[in-house]
């Protein structure tokens, strides 16, 4: 078994269908992806109930990433099996209007059985919205991380590019973070300015909890002036989340894209958020496994 493979468990059983869907959500609404057992909203339950509609029985679904209150998706990866034959326009139109207004399908297909929206990814990727002005914006306020300080982005770009490789980031991670290993690898990590956005795109194999919202704090904290840029270096070595400075609010980060082995041919759509896509031809274009 690879490192990126599912556990013999994980597999669908046989005669079963295992369906692959896109997600977009807005998380403003919701207690994060996953469903809670205090019966709070997730974006979870919402897309259980809505599939099981579309079934007639219920449906379980799995993630590529378990996004925090709050947090946003433009490209989530999720699936589920199924023994019931639909058309997958079934499952994207009818889980769709089953569905509130601030989640939507955007693709289905059919997986091997092996195939597995967690442990079958090599790499995912996040963005980092700032709306940089000294006035609080009246408009996608929750879909946005307002920031009032004059922010210096080649300051932020060049403390950014510290983070780039493999490195421990125990200084980044929540107290509750379950990640087995705090070590990981960032595949990339830029800074672009558009007007009074400024958005941090990161790339890894994987990411700790609050991991990015970290990394968002202490690159504010230096734009701002607060820090010297070399200070994302003593934080990396400390390995003590206390030495890492202010967690970043949740409503600018979005999940979006997440990279399979090739063989697999998922769907590719924009990478978002939608609002953002005119950004593309200044990011890294989308990782390769």
């Amino acid at each position: 078994m690879s490192e990126f493979s599912p556990a013999p468990d994980e597999v669908a059983a046989e005669g079963v269908t295992r369906i692959a869907l896109g997600v977009e959500y807005k998380g403003s609404r919701y207690h994060g992806w996953q469903r809670q057992e205090s019966g709070v909203l997730s974006v979870q339950e919402s897309l259980e109930e809505a599939l099981s509609q579309v079934a007639a029985e219920p449906v379980a679904v799995m993630c590529a990433g378990r996004t925090d209150a709050g947090v946003h998706a433009s490209a989530q990866v999720a699936h589920f099996d199924t023994r019931v034959e639909r058309p997958l326009k079934a499952w994207v139109m009818g889980g769709n209007a089953n569905l509130p207004k601030d989640i939507s399908i955007s693709w289905a297909k059919v997986m091997p059985a092996d195939f597995h929206a967690r442990f079958s990814a090599v790499a995912r990727r996040y963005r980092y919205v700032i709306y940089s002005d000294p006035i609080r914006p009246a408009h996608m306020g929750e879909e946005l991380t307002w920031n009032y300080r004059p922010l210096d982005v080649a300051r932020m770009q060049q403390a950014g590019q510290a983070f780039v490789g493999t490195h421990d980031f125990s200084s980044f991670r929540a107290v509750q973070c379950q990640a087995k290993s705090p070590i990981k690898t960032l595949h990339h990590l830029q800074v672009v300015q558009a007007g009074s956005f400024i958005v941090i795109d990161v790339c890894a194999n994987a990411f700790l909890h609050h991991m990015v919202r970290n990394i968002a704090g202490v690159l504010m904290a230096i734009g701002a002036g607060e820090r010297p840029v070399g200070w994302v270096n003593e934080v990396l070595a400390a390995r003590d989340r206390r030495q890492g400075g202010v967690t970043a609010h949740p409503y600018g980060l979005y999940l979006v894209d997440v990279t399979y082995p090739a063989h697999f041919a998922l769907p590719e759509r924009y990478l978002g958020p939608h609002f953002l896509t005119g950004l593309n031809e200044q990011l890294p274009p989308r990782f390769n496994a």
